[in-house]
Formats: structure tokens, C-alpha cells, sequence
């Protein structure tokens, strides 16, 4: 009895390691992809003081919309824009009351590094000629992803979309339109300034002005099953250190 009561003891001593690792708590954050390196570190900057493990999924705000509305198991969703915040919210598959916009960011024209082309971004500019023969211009879908409705919206006001509509690469998210670019596969691309900035194979030929375009806006929101840690981790990025990472990144924390 004495030799089976060790044993149990043993046993019981060695359990907690495993058992606390695989009752850890952790959240899934859905998230636009140009968020992906901010997140990334202060995903695990929460982690590291909470011990809430931040599981991250990013792809254009539009596919995960559509996920969370398939039933994914989303407990945060963090939108590159309104319109797909207000999708979900209108299905009433986030929790309204949680809802807030967290981040503004800038509209760019980027080509590679490398690339001599001078554009000044002004109405009816040569955006087409820049293009060249057969040269495409890569950006997000504009009939679905975030970052191709802002270039739409800001080409059409600038009287340059008719001729360069036909001639685009509709990407998936903003951080494979980024790619296009950077491996010259496209000579010209619309991403957002905090997408360019860290990608050192591409240049910003120039910033789109802010009136051709609605903001670009970032809101965030518990989903309607989101668990009571996701609350830890909005708060989270509202406060002063995950501002300043934002900050970093070139996105502008909003007020």
C-alpha cells in the first residue's frame, strides 16, 4: 500500500505541468493582414504578461467576415475597414457594445525598389503610362478586399480608374499584393503605407490624398461567442505601450 501510495503521489506531482499546458487559456483573433507584424508582437508581448495564449489568423478582412459567418471560432475580430465590421454587426454575429475603431493608416503607390518610375499622384495623372506595355497594377480585389475598395474609390475620384480597371491584379489580401510588387512581377501597386514600410523590396512613389478616398479605418470587436479573455486583449491594444508599437508600424492609433 505504502509502495502504491508513492506512486499515485508521483504521479500526481508530475501531472500539473501538462494538465496547466494543456488547460492553458488562449484566444483567436482574426485579423486584417496588414496587421500581421504588429499582432504578431504584441500577440505574444499579451501572452508573455497574461499567460493567454493569442492564436493570430490573418487574410483580407473580407474572407474572415465570411468565416466568422460560417461559424469559425473567432473570439476577436479586427477589420482593415467599417464596411465588413458593420456586416457581421448587422447579422448580429459580434457584440455591438464592444465595438471601436482602434487605428487609422494611409493609401500608397508603390513600386520596387529598384524601379526609376517618378509619379506625383494628382488628378488624371499618367498612372497608365507608368504601367507600360502590358504592365499590370497590383492591389486587393476591389470588389471585396479593404485595401482595393480604398485604390477604386481613389482612382475614380482622380479620373484614372476606366483606363486602368482592365489591367489589374486583384490580390487576395494587401500583403499579396505587396509580393506582386516587390518580386517585380507588377511594375506599380496601391497597399497601405504600414505595408510598404516594412517591405524593403518596394518604394513609395507617392501618398494618395486623403479626400480621394474614405478613411482608412480599423475597428475591432468581440464576436458574439468571444470569450471573456478577448476583453483582456482589446483593452490591451488600446493602451499606451501597444499605441506606440502601432505607432512603429506606421499605423496611427485613433482617439
Amino acid at each position: 500500500m505504502l509502495v502504491a501510495g508513492l506512486m499515485c503521489a508521483a504521479l500526481a506531482s508530475a501531472a500539473p505541468a501538462s494538465a496547466v499546458e494543456a488547460d492553458r487559456g488562449h484566444i483567436v483573433v482574426f485579423a486584417a493582414s496588414s496587421l500581421t507584424d504588429a499582432l504578431q508582437e504584441l500577440g505574444a508581448d499579451f501572452d508573455k504578461s497574461t499567460g493567454i495564449e493569442v492564436k493570430l489568423s490573418f487574410a483580407a478582412s473580407s474572407a474572415l467576415a465570411r468565416q466568422i459567418e460560417s461559424g469559425a471560432p473567432a473570439d476577436v475580430f479586427f477589420s482593415a475597414d467599417v464596411d465588413w465590421m458593420d456586416y457581421l454587426q448587422s447579422r448580429k454575429l459580434i457584440q455591438a457594445e464592444s465595438r471601436h475603431d482602434i487605428l487609422g493608416n494611409r493609401l500608397v503607390l508603390i513600386a520596387p525598389a529598384e524601379s526609376g518610375v517618378k509619379l506625383k499622384i494628382a488628378p488624371h495623372f499618367a498612372l497608365l503610362q507608368a504601367l507600360g506595355p502590358g504592365g499590370r497594377l497590383a492591389t486587393g480585389d476591389p470588389d471585396s478586399v479593404p485595401v482595393g475598395r480604398y485604390a477604386r474609390a481613389a482612382l475614380t475620384a482622380l479620373g484614372v480608374w476606366d483606363s486602368v480597371a482592365n489591367r489589374l491584379v486583384r490580390a487576395e489580401n494587401v500583403r499579396a499584393a505587396l509580393v506582386f510588387v516587390d518580386r517585380g512581377e507588377a511594375p506599380l501597386g496601391i497597399v497601405y503605407k504600414t505595408d510598404a514600410l516594412i517591405d524593403k523590396g518596394v518604394r513609395i512613389v507617392d501618398t494618395f490624398p486623403a479626400e480621394t478616398h474614405a478613411p482608412i479605418t480599423y475597428p475591432i470587436a468581440l464576436t458574439i461567442g468571444g470569450k471573456s479573455d478577448a476583453a483582456k486583449f482589446t483593452a490591451y491594444l488600446s493602451a499606451p505601450a501597444a499605441e506606440a508599437v502601432f505607432v512603429k508600424y506606421g499605423f496611427v492609433p485613433l482617439r
